[in-house]
């Protein structure tokens, strides 16, 4: 979705060359909707997921490159989930925090919605679960046009339950 004066960014596929980006993303600021810092051998787990998940062909993990100096400001990604019995795509997105209030965000989530869409059609919807209390986040669901389902709860990290919003999205454009 465009909007006016939005930022140029580009997004590429995770690779093991990522992880200085991970340990910035799992600050005490930048995860304070997701329950806190994850531990080191945690990060390190989660890094090796975000590179070989495309390899598995069960999402796509990307950083987030601000043009025009391609500098790497946070990651994008989407991976196969099974929600309320039914297979999906669940879409999720991080921007470090002296660039957030820009439409980073919104643009690179846009670019990782495209690239769902230009696959083999795997599953029908997409869906985003950012904490009811991340107006940000939500704002960005809003935007990308994702309808807005209703408050849940969600395990994030694992063992932690969160008061979500669930947006979804249609895979195939009407």
């Amino acid at each position: 979705m465009e909007q006016r004066n939005a930022p140029e960014v580009r997004i590429e596929l995770w690779d093991e060359g990522d992880l200085d980006l991970l340990r910035q993303l799992n600050s005490p600021e930048m995860t304070v909707h997701f329950g806190g810092p994850e531990t080191e051998e945690k990060i390190l787990a989660r890094h090796k997921r975000y590179y070989e998940i495309a390899q598995n062909g069960t999402g796509k993990m990307f950083k987030i490159l601000l043009l025009p100096h391609l500098e790497v400001v946070g990651s994008v990604g989407y991976w196969d989930q099974t929600w309320k019995e039914e297979s999906i795509f669940e879409i999720g997105w991080s921007v470090l925090s002296e660039y957030q209030g820009r439409g980073i965000a919104t643009e690179a989530t846009a670019k990782a919605i495209a690239s769902i869409r230009s696959e083999k059609k795997k599953h029908k919807f997409i869906h985003a679960f950012p904490k009811t209390k991340n107006p940000a986040s939500n704002a960005i669901c809003r935007k990308l046009g994702f309808s807005y389902i209703g408050e849940c709860d969600f395990e994030y990290p694992i063992g932690t339950t969160i008061r979500c919003n669930d947006w979804r999205l249609a895979v195939e454009e009407n």
